[in-house]
C-alpha cells in the first residue's frame, strides 16, 4: 500500500476509457495522479464515462473527475490539465517526472506523438488501442503493440510510423479488441441539440478552449458502450497494480 501511495501516474484523455482507468486507479491506492483532457463533459458521454451525468454536463472533465475522484480518496494528491497534448504542447509534460504514463487518447496524429514521447522517457507507459465499435468483452486482450491483432487504430498507427520512419523507442503493451462492428453513427456530428461541445461563449474552464470540439475534426462519430470502454480502462489500471506489485 505504501508502494502504490508514492506511486505517481499521469492519464493522458479522461474519456471513456481513461476516466475509468483513474477509478481503479484511485480505488486500489495510487497516492499521485495527473489527469489531462482538454473536454467538457456532454449529453453524449453519458453512456460511457465515468464522471458524466446529468449534473455534471458542461462542466471541464478533469475538475469533474477531480472531484469525483477525491470523494473516494481525500488525500489523493491530484493535478488537473486542461489541455491538448500535441507535438506542439508535448514540451509542457516531463513525463520523465511519472513512474507510469496511461495513454487514452482518440485524435490518431495526437496519440502518436505520445507514443514516441512516451517511450523515449523513463516511465513505464500503457496504451490503449480503439475501443470504439466493440460488443464482445470476452475479445478485449493485451499484447504488445506490434503484436496487437485486428485493430484499425494500431493499423493506422503503425503506417504512420513507417512512412514518417520514426518509431517507438521501447516496446510497450496495449489493450486492444481485434472485433470490429459496422459504424451505424452519423458521419459528422453527435446528433443531439442538447450536446454542448460547439462553440460556448461562457464556457468553463481555460477560454481559449471554449470554441474547440472534437466532432467536427472526425470523420466518423462511432458508437461506444460503457462496458467496453470501462474494461479498456480498469485493464489498463490493472497492469499498472501489477506492475507494482512485481516490484
Amino acid at each position: 500500500m505504501n508502494s502504490l501511495d508514492e506511486t505517481k501516474v499521469i492519464i493522458f484523455g479522461v474519456g471513456g476509457v481513461g476516466s475509468w482507468c483513474a477509478e481503479g486507479l484511485v480505488r486500489s491506492g495510487i497516492g499521485h495522479l495527473t489527469i489531462v483532457d482538454s473536454d467538457r463533459v456532454c449529453i453524449t458521454n453519458i453512456n460511457r464515462q465515468m464522471m458524466a451525468t446529468s449534473k455534471t454536463i458542461g462542466m471541464v472533465k478533469v475538475e469533474a473527475l477531480k472531484e469525483r475522484l477525491q470523494e473516494i480518496n481525500p488525500d489523493l494528491e491530484i493535478t488537473t490539465i486542461q489541455a491538448i497534448y500535441s507535438q506542439e504542447t508535448a514540451s509542457l509534460f516531463d513525463l520523465d517526472s511519472y513512474d507510469y504514463v496511461i495513454d487514452a487518447i482518440d485524435s490518431l496524429k495526437d496519440k502518436a506523438a505520445l507514443i514516441l514521447h512516451a517511450t523515449r522517457s523513463k516511465c513505464k507507459f500503457f496504451s490503449s488501442m480503439g475501443a470504439a465499435l466493440k460488443c464482445d468483452p470476452l475479445k478485449i486482450e493485451v499484447e504488445e503493440f506490434w503484436k496487437v491483432r485486428g485493430c484499425p487504430l494500431a493499423r493506422a498507427l503503425r503506417q504512420r510510423f513507417k512512412k514518417r520512419k520514426e518509431f517507438p523507442k521501447k516496446k510497450f503493451q496495449c489493450v486492444f479488441s481485434e472485433e470490429v462492428l459496422r459504424n451505424k453513427g452519423h458521419d459528422s456530428s453527435c446528433g443531439t441539440e442538447r450536446c454542448v461541445c460547439p462553440k460556448t461563449e461562457k464556457a468553463p474552464g481555460d477560454p481559449s478552449l471554449a470554441n474547440h470540439e472534437w466532432c467536427s475534426s472526425k470523420a466518423q462519430i462511432n458508437g461506444s458502450l460503457m462496458h467496453i470502454t470501462a474494461i479498456f480502462g480498469l485493464t489498463l489500471a490493472g497492469l499498472i497494480i501489477n506492475d507494482i506489485n512485481k516490484k
